[in-house]
């Protein structure tokens, strides 16, 4: 069994998922806002559209590769025993190849918790809230067909800087560091550490955008 130590917040946050003019959004107390990889993603969207539509199968692989792995780390995390007997192969790889930088998450104080923000105008759901190397830190965890540049995934930073900014609405906690965890089936695991600070203008230049691209006033 693991033990991990966890320190949960109690955060109100009821959102339903709502469907408006074929988008995802979410209700919320505050709104009805879209969610964070909506936005922070939503200018190459058609590019990813096509990808999709010509590498379907593939598409599937990558979907059902995230979801899986994601599932997996979570069971780690809420230190559920894991039958790695009847698991697959590759999944068994993927997830050893990043358990060594799991195994630095301490004081969890939320896993796949939703968040929403007024100010930003913004909801999504977080994979994970926690002490990573020490610092509380937005933690978000990615499967990767091969290495990742730097470039490659300042998405995922301005994700991660949206999470800190909502949770820190929502609880008046301010998260100073994030940490996108990726493994690799090249077999290498990334990690990309930085701090929110340096990617809320990023942020809400990407939100301006979107907003002024879809008619939200």
């Amino acid at each position: 069994m693991n033990n991990f130590l966890h320190k949960p917040i109690e955060i109100d946050n009821k959102l339903k998922e709502v469907t408006v003019d074929g988008k995802r959004f979410y209700e919320t107390p505050g709104g009805i806002f879209p969610s964070v990889t909506s936005v922070v993603g939503w200018d190459k969207q058609n590019f990813f559209a096509e990808w999709r539509r010509k590498n379907p199968e593939e598409s599937r692989r990558v979907l059902a590769r995230g979801t899986k792995l994601h599932s997996i780390i979570e069971s780690y995390l809420n230190n559920e025993e894991i039958d790695f007997d009847n698991m697959l192969p590759n999944f068994k790889v993927l997830f050893n190849q990043i358990k060594p930088e799991l195994d630095k998450i301490q004081n969890i104080v939320a896993i796949e918790t939703p968040l929403w923000s007024k100010t930003l105008g913004l909801a999504g759901r977080t994979d994970c809230i926690a002490e990573y190397d020490g610092k509380l830190s937005i933690i978000d965890f990615k499967a990767s067909s091969k290495e990742k540049r730097k470039q490659d995934v300042e998405s995922y930073f301005t994700q991660a800087t949206a999470y800190a900014l909502m949770f820190q609405e929502r609880t008046g906690i301010i998260v100073e560091n994030f940490a996108i965890l990726i493994s690799c089936e090249d077999g290498l695991t990334q990690v990309f550490q930085n701090k929110p600070i340096k990617y809320v203008k990023k942020l809400k230049n990407v939100i301006v955008s979107y907003n002024n691209n879809h008619g939200i006033s």
